[in-house]
């Protein structure tokens, strides 16, 4: 009697775990990178019952022509809000200054804290070349990160993660040293509305700073109700050759060539290392 029940506590244990909702974190250097590199898969996972959380590393409040400081940050973080209540993720933004960004030992504790609070089962940043100095930064950080989050005696006021979470890379387009590669591609078609949404909400950004420092003010709509068709155009690519061959692995040919937008990430050298049954298992919505 004794051996059945253990035998039914192991199988509940296995199917509750299964049952269990996954835990998604996604790390952008500021309050608008999230939603632009994975702001579709954060819509799928959360439409599927899992948990996501977007994490802006600093607090955006360099990024405007004509505000700054403390009010921009503000203005900054209560677009983040916005994107959390139409995407339904957690949102969070650290005081960290824009463009100024260090990759130092106290930043790392900062996010190795965020993912161990998060018991986050992935965790999603950019890669450490790019234009941006804070993109890169937030890379090496979350790299840095990635051994550190299960060490009891770092940041030991946050308990440690047991098992080290897979580490992945958002898309970017810069070949040196190494280009992108999309590991996994998720299509998004079907939730590129919910993505609009979420880009929608960073105003300060796509219709005033970005289209200033990019020098396309001009091309913004003056209607309003046109703002997301232009960001459609704008904003969302289709995807590459190389991407488009990772859809085929991952969807099959006919699924992939239906695939309007997608979303591609890379498997990080660090942390746990997945086998295409992990993946499948941590990207549900992969068929």
């Amino acid at each position: 009697m004794k051996k059945y029940i253990i035998l039914f506590l192991l199988v509940s244990t296995r199917i509750f775990a299964q049952n269990t909702p996954l835990r998604i974190i996604f790390i952008g250097a500021h309050p608008d990178d999230c939603d632009i590199k994975g702001g579709g898969t954060a819509a799928l996972f959360v439409g599927m019952g899992h948990q996501v959380k977007f994490l802006s590393v600093t607090n955006g409040d360099a990024g405007h022509q004509t505000q700054g400081g403390g009010m921009l940050a503000k203005r900054r973080i209560a677009e983040t809000q916005e994107v959390a209540r139409r995407l339904g993720v957690a949102y969070d933004v650290l005081d960290n200054h824009d463009g100024e960004l260090l990759p130092t030992l106290e930043i790392r504790l900062q996010i190795i804290r965020k993912i161990r609070e998060w018991k986050a089962d992935v965790v999603i940043a950019p890669r450490s070349n790019d234009y941006h100095p804070d993109h890169r930064y937030t890379g090496v950080l979350v790299q840095d990160a990635a051994f550190m989050v299960g060490v009891p005696n770092v940041a030991p006021d946050v308990e440690p993660l047991r098992k080290n979470p897979v580490f992945l890379y958002f898309q970017d387009n810069f070949k040196k040293p190494n280009p992108f590669q999309p590991d996994i591609a998720v299509d998004i078609t079907p939730v590129i509305e919910k993505k609009l949404a979420g880009l929608d909400a960073h105003q300060s950004q796509f219709y005033e700073w970005l289209p200033w420092i990019g020098n396309y003010e001009s091309e913004v709509p003056k209607d309003p109700s046109k703002y997301k068709e232009w960001l459609l155009q704008k904003r969302v690519a289709k995807p590459n050759p190389e991407v488009q061959k990772s859809l085929v692995k991952w969807y099959g040919a006919n699924q992939a060539a239906k695939v309007l937008y997608a979303e591609a990430f890379e498997i990080c050298e660090y942390g746990t290392q997945p086998t295409e049954a992990d993946i499948r298992r941590l990207f549900p919505m992969l068929k």
